[in-house]
């Protein structure tokens, strides 16, 4: 696969008409909550249907919803196969869990729909690649619900990486995501259930983690991956345990490595450091901005200042912060995802960079589940 450097051509979400993609959420997830207002907030978006297995359960979703962010015209209640054969429906968002995702991408795809799929996208790359040549086919975007990768902030970061002075070359990556999970969601949470998310925290925060150290290393694939299962959580059907505290590593050429922890036991934690020859990078919260008005990160490049017998290490840090409101405002990450797909739709453009990054994401992933499966040996990545 080549190299992937994002540019201000993949956020551009402008739009010079009055047309709008008209979205179907497939399903009723927690999440889609926050995307419905997301949607809302776009300009060029609307959602003008919701399906759940029960369509009185989407009926639901939608009265509460309306109430919360209204749009002008109610969207329909329907159950799957309704919303995909509608003609009011030109992009589908699919938060379904993992383990029955393929399908729906895969019919969505067949019926016209362009997809927005929730990640992690599939249960292995084998599986994610035949949802991408589906969308292929049917001339369908699609392309995985990482809201980062929208922020105003990231071509600020990619800047600064890129610039050769300020970080230089990249030689270590360490990045941590984790939530402290109650003891309640062991046992009713899917995220912690084999047959619907068999990759537990390794696939739902994860795959962030991934995603990061390769979009730094602009695309760049790891040559290997070791991981280690530190907890577990035992499938009382007899399937096989789920992930739940993830340590792993991913090593590229030149002995750069990328160190990342994911967990359902740790507290609240969403931080990337970025150490170079020159310097390091910092963002504490590069997945979910902190509430307020901007998104920021930090270059540091301490000093190391020696004076007769005074010994000083100086901190030389700087702040670099866009304006970007977070909760699903309308200049917002989340925001910026649907607005930038909807552009895409709305112009007819496929963009190929979204389901290429994708796949990565998801290989690497596959890499770091064979390795914690077998107690941490090397696993290679295909090239």
């Amino acid at each position: 696969m080549t190299d992937l450097h994002l540019t201000a051509s993949h956020l551009d979400g402008t739009m010079g008409t009055d047309k709008k993609c008209r979205w179907g959420i497939l399903g009723t997830s927690t999440i889609g909550r926050k995307n419905w207002d997301s949607i809302r907030n776009t300009g060029n978006a609307v959602v003008t249907a919701v399906a759940s297995r029960d369509r009185g359960r989407a009926q639901s979703y939608i009265e509460e919803l309306q109430r919360d962010r209204p749009f002008e015209h109610v969207p329909a209640a329907c159950q799957y196969e309704e919303l995909l054969a509608r003609d009011d429906v030109d992009a589908v968002y699919i938060p379904l869990p993992t383990g029955v995702r393929s399908d729906w991408v895969i019919k969505a795809a067949q019926a016209g729909k362009h997809v927005m799929c929730e990640k992690p996208c599939a249960i292995d790359a084998h599986q994610l690649k035949k949802m991408v040549s589906a969308c292929l086919d049917n001339r369908v975007q699609f392309m995985d619900g990482v809201m980062f990768m929208h922020s105003a902030r990231l071509p600020e970061v990619r800047r600064v990486l890129d610039d050769g002075t300020t970080i230089g070359k990249i030689r270590r990556i360490c990045t941590q995501f984790t939530f402290r999970a109650p003891e309640e969601f062991f046992g009713s949470n899917i995220r912690s259930t084999s047959q619907l998310e068999p990759h537990g925290a390794l696939g739902d925060l994860g795959w962030y983690l991934i995603r990061i150290a390769i979009w730094a290393m602009n695309g760049k694939m790891p040559n290997e991956v070791t991981a280690r299962f530190l907890h577990v959580q035992e499938d009382p059907a007899g399937g096989e345990a789920v992930p739940i505290d993830v340590d792993f590593t991913l090593y590229f050429d030149d002995g750069v490595s990328a160190s990342c922890y994911a967990s359902f036991l740790a507290e609240n934690q969403q931080f990337v450091h970025i150490s170079g020859t020159h310097g390091q990078l910092e963002m504490p919260d590069f997945v979910l901005p902190y509430y307020g008005c901007e998104s920021a990160f930090y270059v540091r490049k301490d000093v190391f200042h020696v004076s007769g017998s005074q010994f000083n290490m100086e901190p030389h840090t700087h702040r670099i912060a866009v304006s970007e409101y977070s909760n699903n405002n309308v200049n917002a990450q989340e925001t910026n995802l649907f607005r930038n797909f909807s552009n895409l739709v709305l112009q007819g453009t496929l963009d190929d960079f979204w389901p290429t990054l994708a796949l990565k994401t998801q290989i690497v992933l596959d890499a770091c589940m064979e390795s914690g499966r077998q107690r941490g040996r090397p696993v290679g990545i295909p090239t």
